[in-house]
This record gives C-alpha cells, structure tokens and sequence, in this order.
C-alpha cells in the first residue's frame, strides 16, 4: 500500500493548524496538545521542517515556530519530500537507472517515472491552505465499473468511462 509515512501525517497536522492564523507563533507542546500528538514527535517534526525551509524558528519567551510562507505557497509535494525525501515510486525514477540491477529489459521504468510524475503533479497542486480549510462536505467516490469480454478465449477490458464515477455527497 503505498501512504505518507506517520511523521509527514503529523506535519500536515501541524502545518494545517499553523495555516489557519499564519502570522502566529506555535510552541510544540501546545500544538501537539491541541491535537493529539505526542510531543517528542511534534518537536521532531516541526525541527526538520525548519531544516527544510517551511518553518523558522524564533528564540526566547515570545518563541516558537512560525511559516516561513504564505500557506498558498507551500504545496502538500513540498512537505512530503521536506519529511520523507523525493516523490518517487521506485529507485530508479528517484535516482535513475544506474541504481537499477534489472535496466536490461526492464519495460517498467517509464511507466513507473510517468507515475511518478502525475503524482508529483496532483501534489503541487494542493496547498496547504487548502489542507487548512475544513472540507465542504463529504465526499464518497466509488471506483469505476469495467466492462470486460470474452471473445475468442481473451478476456481484456472493453471500456473504463470516467463517465461512470460518482461522485455522492452525502
């Protein structure tokens, strides 16, 4: 299954709480608090979103932590690879296909960068501005219904209509 490690869930958390009163300043203890997060694992995650250039970090008794950035300007792409590194399914579209013992014959790579990529795409495009916003309403998607036949012996996939994805507010 692929998912967002624990720490970059934490800093989406985080983040989208700072987002929601931008020109603030957030101690860890409280945020982690506020939200249910261990505080050992605020404070990890917020000092390497520093690191990473998201946050800053202010000294002394008005201290804390605050955005570096408008939150319109940081993308969710941005804070998965400021936590977890670069936005790649498989090592060879993270660090090409030297690192790779299988590139003789491999069809998968392509398709694997092309992945990839339109993650990395829908990921630019979410802010956390967004991420701050609370949901409209809920949305429940169901998968698209494929039609499949059977002529000759083969079976393959006659149509996947986009057309047949619902979207149900509830």
């Amino acid at each position: 299954m692929l998912r967002i490690n624990r720490e970059t869930d934490y800093g989406i958390v985080i983040l989208s709480a700072m987002a929601r009163s931008p020109g603030e300043r957030f101690n860890p203890s409280r945020l982690a608090a506020a939200h249910g997060l261990p505080q050992p694992m605020a404070s990890k995650v917020m000092k390497q979103l520093v690191r990473a250039g998201l946050l800053c970090s202010y000294r002394g008794a008005k201290g804390g932590y605050g955005l570096v950035r408008d939150p319109g300007e940081i993308t969710v792409a941005e804070i998965i690879e400021a936590l977890e590194g670069p936005i790649a399914f498989t090592e060879c579209v993270e660090d090409g296909t030297g690192s790779c013992n299988h590139v003789d014959g491999c069809t998968a790579g392509a398709i694997w960068s092309r992945v990839s990529s339109v993650v990395q795409r829908a990921l630019d495009g979410v802010s956390l501005a967004e991420m701050a916003r609370p949901a409209e309403f809920p949305v429940t998607v169901y998968p698209v219904q494929v039609q499949w036949a059977t002529d000759g012996g083969c079976a393959g996939p006659v149509s996947a209509d986009p057309a047949k994805l619902k979207l149900i507010d509830r």
